[in-house]
Parts: structure tokens; sequence; C-alpha cells
């Protein structure tokens, strides 16, 4: 009898285990679980919508909610600079098929700076490769100015990466060509092809600088000691400020975020202006450099790469989706667009095209 009470008890035990089991596993949600990955519901993605009238509707929101910001200031340390009108402000966007969504002055122009930095590391990389432009130059962020000597000093003769100045004067230098009349020409149109026509030459601009670069030649001079120059360090800095001084609008920056949104081929002439394979190498640097000493903040607030110039230019790129194209003078203590951030992160995050969140 004790052994039969025994074994009866057992199996009652054994019974209410599997019960339980089973009630726990039926009152138990998947996307409740627990784990290293947390599940995502439905709730969590911000879905897009890039129909035509909402993208018409969030442009215009951005325009008049940053048009009348007064933050910021224009650069001064080069005399054309300052004298360009602060409330000057247009926003283009272009997608990979070629339709445009703009609003205010997007047919003014600004000199393009910076932003042409982006554009020489694209040639460098068409003519010899990701593994040179990594190896030559570098594509590590700096942590120090733009414009440092100390940094090529701290990181071996190297310029780091080609968005700082030694880096896109050592760029330019690499851009294959006889003498310094081809390579310039060779710029030129590679720019006149990333925003599909003849980009104007800012004659009073490049006056400015080309007169007021010595320390752009020391940088060059040193990198040359660094045996990092592909051709002669002054002829190298004198082409790079060239660069510096076309000319854009927000619609030109539009179309060349474009460019790169649509795999490297323009989407308004067609013309493949980067192979596909460089594309992401590109993006990367801009990414991680694109904004001086703020692109973090700009990659952690929109995931997008992006470019800016002391001009007063910048553009984002959302691969596959769009670029993005803003032109408003006044600068942050960075050196970036104050404007031109606020309005192209507000579109990125009303559109919900971060490439990071999707």
């Amino acid at each position: 009898m004790k052994l039969k009470t025994r074994y009866l008890v057992k199996r009652g035990i054994a019974g209410l285990s599997i019960v339980c089991a089973s009630l726990i596993m039926l009152g138990t949600s998947p996307v409740q679980a627990k784990g290293p990955v947390p599940a995502v519901t439905k709730t969590e993605v911000k879905k897009t919508s890039l129909t035509e009238e909402h993208i018409n509707a969030v442009l215009k929101e951005a325009y008049e909610k940053f048009k009348a910001s007064q933050g910021g200031k224009n650069a001064d340390y080069i005399k054309a600079l300052a004298e360009v009108d602060p409330k000057t402000f247009g926003i283009t966007l272009v997608t990979p098929n070629g339709k445009v969504y703009e609003i205010g002055n997007t047919k003014a122009e600004v000199s393009i700076q910076s932003i042409s930095k982006v554009f020489t590391a694209c040639k460098v990389l068409q003519e010899r490769g990701a593994k040179f432009l990594q190896e030559k130059i570098g594509v590590n962020a700096t942590g120090l100015a733009f414009n440092s000597i100390i940094a090529i000093e701290l990181h071996d003769g190297s310029a780091s990466n080609p968005f700082v100045n030694a880096g896109a004067i050592q760029a330019t230098s690499w851009v294959e060509a006889k003498d310094s009349k081809e390579r310039w020409a060779k710029i030129k149109q590679n720019m006149d092809d990333f925003a599909g026509k003849k980009l104007n030459f800012n004659e009073v601009v490049y006056d400015s600088e080309v007169n007021d670069n010595k320390r752009n030649q020391a940088i060059s001079k040193l990198l040359d000691a660094y045996g990092r120059m592909g051709s002669d360090p002054l002829e190298a800095t004198t082409v790079y400020t060239k660069q510096c001084s076309v000319n854009i609008s927000s619609h030109d920056l539009g179309v060349m975020a474009a460019t790169l949104a649509n795999h490297g081929v323009n989407p308004e002439t067609g013309k493949r202006v980067l192979d596909r394979k460089y594309v992401p190498k590109i993006l990367a640097v801009m990414a991680t450099a694109g904004l001086y000493d703020n692109a973090g903040d700009w990659l952690y607030l929109t995931g997008t790469p992006a470019k800016s110039g002391v001009g007063g230019g910048i553009f984002a790129v959302v691969p596959g989706k769009m670029g993005i194209g803003v032109v408003s003078p006044p600068l942050d203590k960075y050196g970036n667009s104050v404007r031109g951030q606020k309005a192209a992160a507000y579109i990125i995050d009303k559109l919900g095209i971060n490439p990071l969140a999707q």
C-alpha cells in the first residue's frame, strides 16, 4: 500500500509540473522573450512615407521652421565668404530617379570649399583604387583641427583622411596628370559630372585664398618631406585652392549627393561618375570625418554620411533613397552650416530615412 501511494504522489507531481509548464508557455508571448537581442514589435519600427505629398510637406515645414534662425555667422577669415548674404537659405532633395524637391534660394551660389574634398577623393579612388586611398592618405579621423600640422607628425607623416586639409591637398597631388593644367581640368570636370552641369568658378574667392594659403603650403611641404605627395607640393596646393573656389547651389549639392545615393550614377544625366564598388568607401569616410569635429554628433543624430564646407553648403546622402543639399552661410563653432544641419536633420527624422534605423 505504501509503495502504491508513493507512486501516485510522484505521478501527481510530474503531471502538475507538465501542466504548469504548459500554462507558462501558453501565457508567454514570443515578443516578450528575454535575451541578448530584444525582439522588435511593430510599434517600434518607424515606417517611412516617401510620397510626393509627404516629402513636399516636410520640406516646407523644415524651411519655415528654420528660415528665421539667427545662430552662427559667416566665415570671415576669407573676406569673400564674409560678404555673402547670411539670409541665403535653400534646400534641395533629389531622388535616385531624378525627382527634385526644393524650396528657398535653391539657385543662390556659394563657394564649395571643403565639400570639394569628397569629389577629388572619389577621383583618386576611381584612378588608383580603395587600397591606395587607405594606405597612402588614410581613412581615420585625426582627433584634431581640419588644418592641423601637429596631426601629421602624430600620425607618422600621414594626413589620416582625405577630408582634412592635409589629406585633400595630398589627394589633389595624386590625381593622374602630366601637369598642373591637366590636373585642374580633370578635377573640375569630375565635379561638373557629379553636378550634371558646368559649375561656375569664383575668381574673387580664389584670389582671396591663393594669396593667403601659407599654412596649406607648409602642410604640403611637410607631407612631401614624408614622401606622401604625388606632385610638386606648391603646385598641388594651388590646384586644391582652385577646387575650393568653385561655386555651388543647394540644387547642385542635391544632385551631387543623389549621385552617391544612386550608387555613383548621376540621376539627371545618367552618367556613371564613380564605380559602384567605391561608393561605400567614400560614404564611410564621410560618416566618420565629414563634419569636422562634429561628425560623431551628426552621425549619432541622423545616421547619414555628410560633408560640409565653410562657404555654407552641406550635403547628406541617404543611400538608395535621396541626396540632400542645403546652402546657408552662417556657421557654428565647428565650421558647419547652422540652418543646414537643422534642416537636413529635421527632414531625415520626419521622413524616417535614417539609414541606421531601417
